[in-house]
């Protein structure tokens, strides 16, 4: 197998259990900062495909079958790619204040792994990376980005 990297994406999920309702008080500056950062990252150098249904985010959405944990997947050209995204602006704002809205949790609630080019990942697939990822620690299979792996060592 090759190792060319334009033959793969980078598939990323997080996850996170929510403090209060998404129309709480406690929760407004993060749910009216959605759009605008969904914008940037929609615009960013090396983005390819974020989840999102009808509202525009994946708020709807749901992990492990819990009312209250919340997904964000999105698929980059690469590491570099997101890093770049994650650390910038409002985007960076609302990462510091992360713990204002979700619980903090132990588990892993995060998890990367590489796809074949093309390929969207689905919500049970993320499931099971971020399941091997606490079964096994960081692998090509499910890593981090503390912990990354080449493109086409982990399908």
């Amino acid at each position: 197998m090759t190792n060319d990297t334009s033959q793969y994406e980078l598939a990323q999920v997080n996850i996170g259990r929510l403090k209060h309702p998404l129309d709480s008080a406690e929760l407004k500056d993060f749910v009216d900062g959605l759009d605008p950062v969904n914008a940037v990252a929609d615009a960013s150098d090396g983005f390819v495909w974020r989840l999102q249904t009808d509202s525009g985010n994946a708020t709807d959405l749901r992990f492990f079958g819990d009312d209250t944990m919340l997904v964000n997947m999105s698929v980059w050209r690469d590491a570099d790619a997101l890093t770049a995204f994650m650390y910038q602006g409002l985007h960076r704002e609302l990462l510091a204040r992360r713990f204002e809205f979700f619980q903090r949790l132990t588990d892993p609630m995060s998890a990367l792994w590489w796809i074949p080019a093309g390929h969207r990942p689905t919500v049970e697939e993320a499931e099971k990376r971020v399941l091997h990822l606490r079964a096994h620690g960081p692998t090509p299979h499910a890593f981090t980005l503390r912990t990354a792996f080449p493109a086409g060592t982990g399908e």
